[in-house]
Order: C-alpha cells, then sequence, then structure tokens
C-alpha cells in the first residue's frame, strides 16, 4: 500500500493498492477492476493493426490450418461450442503448433487472427517468472484470470497465444526438494488446470517437442506440424519474395538449400538491403552468397582448427 496524492500532496489518512499487490495478492480484485474498467489496448493485438502476408505450406500443414481457420470462424465457432456444451464436453480450444524454426508458426497465428477477426492476447513468458516464492503462481493465475474475464466481456473471443512456450510446457521434474523445480511444478499444473477449464481459444507454439510433458500433449485438441518446406514450395517461397529471379533459377535454389520460409525471407531482405546500398542489381551469384552465410550450421562443420 502508499499513500494517496491528489495534485502531488500527500492525503495522510487515505491510502491506495499498488499494481504489485493488486497483481500477487488480490489477484481477483485486480481482474474486476480491469473487467470494468476499459482494459488497456496494449494487452490486446487487434486483428485489423495486422499486414496480410500470403503463407505458403506443405500440402498436409495447408489442409489443417485452412480446417482450423474455418472452426474459427465466428459463426462456426459459437456452433461449435454450444454443441460441446450440449455433450457434456468441454468447449476450450487448445492448439499445439510445433516444428522447426522458421517455418510461420508465429506468423500463422498472426494470419489466422486477421481471417477470423480475432484480438491475441499474448502471453510474456519471461514476465510469468519470478524469484519470489508464490509469486509466479500467482502471476499465472492472475493471467488466466484475465483472460477468462476478456472470453466474458468480448463478443469475440479472443486468442491466447503462448508464443515460444518451451520454457514452461516442457517436462515436469521429479526433484521434489530443490524449490525451482517445485515452483515450476506448480506452475505447470496451473497451466494443466487451466487448459481443462479453459472457455476460449489457446495457441501455443514451439521448436521443441521432445522436452514436451505428456500432460501438456493430451490437453491440446489439435497439434500441427510445421514441417520444412519441400523442394515444390520453396520454389514458391523463392519466387514470391524474389520475382526478379526465373523459374529455373528458383527451383535451382529451392533444389540446392533445405531452407525454412524464414530463411528464404532472411535472404530476400538482404537482397534488398544490398540493391539500395549498392544501387546494382543482384544476380543469381549474389544470391547464392547469401544462401551460403545464410548456412551457418554447414559451413562451420567444414571448419577444422582455429580461424585466423
Amino acid at each position: 500500500m502508499e499513500n494517496y496524492t491528489v495534485n502531488g500532496m500527500v492525503e495522510p489518512d487515505k491510502f491506495c493498492l499498488t499494481d504489485m499487490i493488486l497483481e500477487t495478492t488480490f489477484v481477483e480484485l485486480k481482474e474486476y477492476i480491469d473487467t470494468k474498467v476499459k482494459i488497456r489496448s496494449e494487452s490486446l493485438l487487434m486483428p485489423d493493426v495486422i499486414a496480410e502476408k500470403r503463407m505458403y505450406y506443405n500440402k498436409r500443414e495447408t489442409e489443417e490450418i485452412e480446417c482450423l481457420t474455418q472452426l474459427l470462424s465466428i459463426d462456426r465457432f459459437k456452433d461449435i461450442q454450444q454443441r460441446l456444451k450440449e455433450a457434456n464436453m468441454r468447449t476450450g480450444f487448445t492448439c499445439l503448433f510445433y516444428g522447426s524454426p522458421g517455418t510461420g508458426k508465429t506468423e500463422t497465428v498472426l494470419q489466422l487472427s486477421r481471417k477470423t477477426g480475432r484480438p491475441i492476447f499474448q502471453v510474456n513468458i519471461s514476465e510469468m517468472k519470478s524469484k519470489w516464492v508464490g509469486e509466479s503462481e500467482k502471476k499465472i493465475q492472475g493471467l488466466f484470470s484475465k483472460y477468462e474475464a476478456m472470453v466474458k466481456k468480448y463478443d469475440i473471443c479472443p486468442i491466447l497465444l503462448f508464443n515460444e512456450a518451451d520454457a514452461i510446457l516442457n517436462k515436469r521434474s521429479n526433484n521434489t526438494d530443490a524449490a525451482v523445480d517445485k515452483m515450476e511444478n506448480a506452475c505447470q499444473n496451473i497451466i494443466l488446470q487451466a487448459m481443462e477449464n479453459l472457455s476460449g481459444i489457446m495457441i501455443a507454439t514451439t521448436n521443441l517437442t521432445n522436452n514436451l510433458d505428456l500432460a501438456f500433449e493430451r490437453r491440446f485438441l489439435y497439434k500441427i506440424c510445421f514441417d520444412k518446406p519441400t523442394v515444390a514450395t520453396r520454389k514458391q517461397i523463392w519466387n514470391a519474395m524474389l520475382p526478379s529471379l526465373s523459374g529455373e533459377e528458383a527451383r535451382s535454389l529451392a533444389e540446392s538449400y533445405d531452407f525454412t520460409g524464414g530463411q528464404i525471407e532472411n535472404i530476400a531482405r538482404k537482397q534488398i538491403v544490398d540493391s539500395i546500398l549498392y544501387g546494382h542489381h543482384q544476380d543469381i551469384s549474389h544470391v547464392r552468397s547469401y544462401c551460403h552465410s545464410e548456412n551457418i550450421r554447414n559451413s562451420e562443420s567444414k571448419r577444422i582448427g582455429f580461424v585466423n
């Protein structure tokens, strides 16, 4: 608590609750205040500010993402939830996007938001963890309470996004003596319970599925694996990112480099930057040099000994 002030003058007989107290101790009161007062705009990423971006997937991912987009459309989602409720089943939708970095998991969530008109409530996982005993658990509990308040408040259900959720959805520890492990397990148990009781839409993205706790895996209704693009898909991405390439050049690059869409976009951006800096057209040889520098792992594996 702290002294209540008016125009810089302290009122000695009045006190007010700090944000820290509200967030860590009076979680329910904090959520009540948030629902009565307009939720701050920075809490939600609105769909109308998300730029349209064409995504390139392999055939299986395309079909699964199109299906999920239809399920999350405004009309279909409410109808599906109603039918689940009538069947005495859980009405929340939990989705896991997993796969290699750069395969479009996060961008897919953004495009889902734009297409379905749903705001995104993104979790900052680093802010959820605290060195203070019991505080992390309260923050996570407060996070889900806040989200459920949003679901009730808004006509269009927002998406709760756990981006790069590896650190919080990992396997629970059997070491019950360590305080950190106890805290991690307690946080994970809160999330597992919240997923059971979820009334909205939760999407988590992760690069590391081998470390995913089986209890979390079971609670995800939809699991979409984002594989690296095939040669045909890579060719499409090359043509889209660098329209100046001929069809044969794009195919050659697609066959030569096993890149993700994110890596190809890096190369395209570098090509644009260099063309601005040097003022001349970048031909296929320049693009290949960018590919070589992008392919760090392969180039490093060929080095032996020390480099002067």
